[in-house]
């Protein structure tokens, strides 16, 4: 191939064409320059004189908005007085509800036996909800037992509850073994076992935590299904963790009133056909140590 020599055509037409666009940034450049440099001249020339500086304010502008808007202020017409009323008729005077029974001081509506019984027995249908008819309400005050007391306060109401409140004592002889609860003159005392967990919920929970982390602040609340008299979720609000204990009105009446003696959350309730009132994702642990709920059958 022939060589390219420092004179030849196409060396001249390269370096036109170098010339050609230096020029045009040159250009360009200066342009911009330019015109940055008469845009600040415009923006810092001043005014002449004084007067000239007035001159540019006027002086009506305040008040002929203040008059505007005092104007436009007493020509609307603002009304306060309320559109709507509701009338509360006192002819009749307050109803009062007498007191029932003493035999219905432990009555729960929606969780009679009696009327559980007429239901399904399949997947425990006959222990879920069923409220009264209109024609089953009971207008009455439910009492309480005859010698009620106040509660312990949390945290002795951990392990002791008045026995007056729960006149119960079927569990301290059935469930003896288990260590769930036991007899001491005129108060129960809740050594803490279970019927999974005989050397209490405490050591319990401890094994849980070997597998599971749980002073991490991963786990805040938790469920409990069928959970006697909620000893594991008493033991569990000393880690932080809030459990909802849940369990339902069998032969050993409803045991979660122990827990709500004790002070736990808790709820009569069982995992049968009706979904629990709890959106999907409210727990952050499910417990259920011998629940008895045949799993692979729904």
């Amino acid at each position: 191939m022939p060589k390219d020599y420092n004179g030849s055509p196409k060396h001249y037409n390269q370096l036109e064409s170098k010339r050609n666009r230096l020029t045009w940034i040159l250009g360009v450049s200066g342009l911009c320059i330019l015109s940055y440099v008469m845009g600040a001249w415009k923006n810092t020339v001043t005014p002449t004189n004084q007067s000239e500086t007035y001159s540019k304010v006027d002086c009506n502008a305040a008040s002929n908005t203040g008059g505007s808007s005092s104007t436009s202020s007493s020509s609307s017409n603002l009304d306060f007085s309320s559109h709507h009323s509701l009338e509360i008729s006192t002819s009749g005077g307050i109803k009062e509800f007498p007191p029932c029974d003493m035999t219905y001081s432990e009555y729960t509506p929606c969780q009679d036996p009696p009327r559980g019984r007429k239901f399904d027995r399949n997947m425990l249908k006959y222990r879920e909800r069923h409220c009264p008819t209109k024609e089953e309400l009971l207008y009455c005050l439910i009492p309480a037992p005859p010698k009620y007391k106040t509660p312990f306060k949390w945290p002795q109401s951990r392990d002791y509850a008045w026995y007056d409140n729960i006149p119960h004592k079927e569990l301290s002889i059935e469930k003896a073994i288990q260590n769930w609860i036991q007899v001491e003159g005129d108060r129960f005392r809740f050594p803490g076992g279970g019927t999974m967990f005989p050397r209490g919920a405490d050591a319990y929970i401890d094994d849980i935590n070997e597998l599971i982390p749980l002073t991490t602040g991963n786990i805040r609340t938790a469920i409990d299904t069928g959970c006697g008299v909620a000893s594991w979720g008493a033991y569990l609000l000393k880690r932080d963790i809030q459990a909802m204990s849940f369990a339902p009105r069998d032969t050993h009446e409803a045991q979660v009133q122990f827990a709500l003696e004790r002070g736990v959350p808790a709820m009569i309730g069982i995992m049968a056909s009706q979904r629990l009132p709890y959106p999907a994702r409210a727990f952050d642990m499910a417990h259920c140590s011998r629940c008895l709920i045949p799993w692979h059958k729904y």
